[in-house]
């Protein structure tokens, strides 16, 4: 918002309320400081985290003189964390030193200019049904809005009607334009920051600005389209940006860390408006290249582009044709019952999960790690069309690691698990048998894999079905089951507590 010097009001809006501010003389500035823009920069380059933060290097010239010099620097994020601002001199690092930095974000805003007047007077003109205007003097004697705390420290905005003492007495949520005689001090059309600098070596320096800033994010899609047999799928990778730091950022170098970076402390959103901003063909090379960097992984865009302000921007990450792919059908009941220390089972009917298996290996035409995101699975149907069959959320998958995809339950298979005896042996025994039986509605057979959980010291003493232990409390069978057919799982097992 701009508010230029002249004898007639410029408009503004302020909620409900029109607020005119007659800008009467310029706004006052402490120090006389060398402005530089976003038109100064000679390179940006974004690290974005997937954590809603991101690190912000500029490098933008400026003409220093020997000795004291105060520069304002424009166009920097609104959400930026003034704690981890750095400045250097990449032309004479040694020349040039920081005695003052400051971070303001006192916007000209009708919110914040009506605040910033309370005590003063206000002229508020409202224009009547017959088009006369009748016009309101007085003193404002509160803010337009209020940040409140609660007892756990959060903080918020509480917007309230204004009160205006005038010679006749009070008035309450005065209607109409608002007229002031002067800006209040110390506001700014920009967030800035504003470096107090000695220095030794007079010219034209390169420097490097760089900060943290909230507002910056992105996450992974993936998009896997299976051939009929699901026996492979063309696997798509997207990087979506989300930017709504409060700043552009033209023509910038990109990176991005996929992994859990452990932060000490979240920085709090900034008060800002009166608002918290808180097929057989290869596939092409991937835009993106990655390497390990610490105990992370980084995806570094061959080529810049614009990160622009409230902009949600998709990259393509890879593609990968001809996966390799895995389904599986499991029944695995949840734990509805716990009783004694031991997990029990509810006996009604249980959906068989569907499941994809991919391996994140070089041989699968994958091997790059795979950063944590939701994949969307599509297959085709009998005319060719694209349909949708299920998602399924992925961790951070280092390579040569195997995902599983939940994508649905199976309209065709049913399995029924129920409790056909119980024996306490001792204090301390007991002796459980079980029956799980899974029915097969197709024209083709198929294997379910029945997965249990047991607690305490167990063994199983009979089984109809072999059985593998997977872990100390799982262990699980794979049941060929005919098409159009039945097969009656039954297990005895013991139970140490």
């Amino acid at each position: 918002m701009n508010f230029a010097q002249s004898s007639r009001p410029a408009r503004v809006a302020f909620g409900l309320l029109n607020c005119a501010v007659a800008a009467s003389m310029a706004l006052p500035t402490p120090v006389l400081a060398e402005l530089v823009t976003a038109s100064d920069s000679h390179g940006v380059s974004l690290t974005i985290y997937n954590q809603n933060f991101g690190l912000v290097k500029d490098v933008r010239s400026v003409e220093l003189k020997e000795g004291i010099n105060y520069l304002r620097f424009q166009d920097v994020a609104a959400m930026i964390d003034p704690t981890s601002v750095s400045f250097e001199s990449l032309t004479a690092p040694n020349a040039v030193v920081v005695r003052e930095q400051n971070y303001q974000y006192d916007l000209m805003d009708p919110d914040t200019i009506l605040s910033k007047s309370v005590g003063k007077n206000v002229k508020f003109k409202q224009v009547l049904a017959n088009g006369q205007i009748q016009e309101l003097s007085g003193v404002l004697l509160n803010p337009p809005a209020a940040t409140v705390s609660d007892t756990s420290g959060n903080t918020s905005i509480h917007h309230q009607g204004l009160v205006l003492k005038t010679a006749e007495g009070i008035v309450l949520n005065p209607a109409g334009q608002a007229e002031l005689a002067e800006l209040p001090a110390g506001l700014v059309s920009k967030p800035s920051l504003l470096w107090k600098l000695e220095a030794a070596k007079a010219g034209k320096h390169q420097t490097e600005i760089g900060y943290q800033t909230g507002g910056l994010n992105w996450r992974c899609d993936y998009v896997a389209v299976t051939n009929a047999e699901d026996t492979q799928a063309d696997l798509t990778s997207w990087v979506t940006l989300d930017n709504k730091s409060g700043a552009t950022y033209k023509n910038a170098s990109l990176k991005l860390l996929a992994g859990d970076v452990h932060r000490a402390q979240e920085v709090a959103p900034m008060l800002l408006k009166g608002r918290m901003i808180g097929a057989t063909a290869a596939a092409p090379a991937p835009q993106f290249t990655e390497s390990a960097f610490a105990e992370y992984h980084l995806y570094s865009l061959q080529n810049k582009t614009d990160v622009n302000q409230n902009e949600t921007k998709q990259l393509s990450l890879f593609n990968a044709n001809n996966v390799p792919t895995k389904k599986l059908f499991v029944f695995e009941p949840e734990v509805r019952v716990i009783y004694g220390g031991y997990g029990g089972y509810g006996g009604d009917t249980q959906k068989v999960k569907v499941k994809l298996e991919v391996e994140n290996s070089e041989a699968n035409h994958l091997g790059m790690p795979m950063p944590k995101g939701k994949v969307r699975v599509y297959k085709r149907d009998q005319d060719g069309a694209l349909q949708f069959i299920g998602e399924d959320m992925i961790d951070h998958t280092p390579r040569d690691e195997k995902i599983r995809l939940y994508i649905g339950d199976a309209f065709d298979l049913v399995a029924e698990r129920k409790q056909t005896n119980y024996q306490r042996v001792s204090d301390r025994v007991q002796r459980m048998s079980y029956e799980i039986d899974l029915r097969n509605h197709k024209d083709s057979a198929v294997t379910i894999t029945a997965v249990e959980h047991q607690w305490g010291q167990w063994k199983i003493l009979e089984s109809s079905q072999p059985f593998t232990k997977k872990d100390s409390h799982t262990f699980e069978f794979a049941v060929k089951v005919p098409a159009r057919g039945e097969v009656k799982l039954t297990f005895d097992i013991e139970v140490k507590s």
